[in-house]
């Protein structure tokens, strides 16, 4: 059936065959994009059994994803969500993932699906042929913070870019793991960790606007004092999802 579950009606609907996301669908009012996104058979089973700790209905309809969006994905990794996107805004959307090295998983699914390509670019660059509407990132904004690019760290880069790539009125999606309070970046390359406080900070430094801040990834059984890779850990860190945006009127 592939892309055709991107056309089905609402989310309700989709749940009936899917009881277990019903209530979580239905309370959030998902668009039909990433419903159908998070349904679609194409994805991997490698990916689904993942769902439950990623929760990509909460957040790709928290970012505000829908179908036609052009979609700026950073250092996507195995492609978990560049998939996700790539379904979410269907035919007349695009996802543009950058990176530093190339990523197989994302180009065997590229092949396959024309909205989406692979961009290779420098540390602390970003780089689209056209304004997008999302600029997302998840689980790397920790690791930008730990390369030094001349005076100024990856981050801040990141986040000058990210602004001057998104349309006015355009979405940052930063999602990381929760560092201890206080801590800020202290953490960065000792846990893997950062402090939601700085990330605030920097981004809004950068020219950007909390819009919201969510708890779909919060687990309050992680105290902060672990490696996020540590047994047992992994995939159940806390983590904080923020919202920015980028004001309408400015370019």
């Amino acid at each position: 059936m592939g892309k055709r579950f991107l056309g089905l009606g609402p989310a309700v609907l989709l749940a009936v065959a899917v009881p277990g996301i019903a209530a979580t669908l239905t309370k959030l009012q998902t668009p039909r994009g990433v419903a159908g996104a998070v349904l679609n058979p194409e994805r991997p089973e490698a990916d689904t059994v993942r769902d439950a700790d990623r929760k990509p209905a909460e957040m790709l309809a928290f970012a505000g994803v829908r179908p036609g969006w052009k979609v700026l994905e950073i250092s996507p990794g195995g492609g978990y969500f560049t998939r996700l996107l790539s379904l979410a805004v269907g035919g007349n959307g695009y996802v543009y993932t950058n990176a530093t090295r190339a990523s197989t998983a994302v180009e065997a699914w590229a092949k396959a699906h024309p909205n989406v390509s692979q961009q290779l670019v420098q540390p602390g660059q970003l780089g689209a042929p056209e304004p997008v509407d999302l600029v997302w990132t998840t689980q790397n904004y920790h690791d930008f913070k730990n390369n030094k690019i001349g005076d100024s760290d990856q981050a801040a880069l990141v986040n000058t870019a990210a602004f001057a790539a998104l349309k006015p009125g355009g979405v940052y999606l930063v999602s990381d793991h929760q560092g201890a309070a206080g801590s800020g970046a202290t953490q960065t390359n000792t846990l893997h960790r950062i402090e939601d406080a700085a990330v605030i900070r920097e981004v809004e430094a950068a020219g950007f606007k909390l819009e919201a801040r969510s708890a779909i990834l919060r687990h309050e059984a992680d105290d902060h004092t672990q490696k996020v890779f540590e047994t047992g850990l992994r995939g159940k860190t806390d983590q904080f999802v923020l919202k920015f945006r980028k004001p309408r009127g400015r370019r």
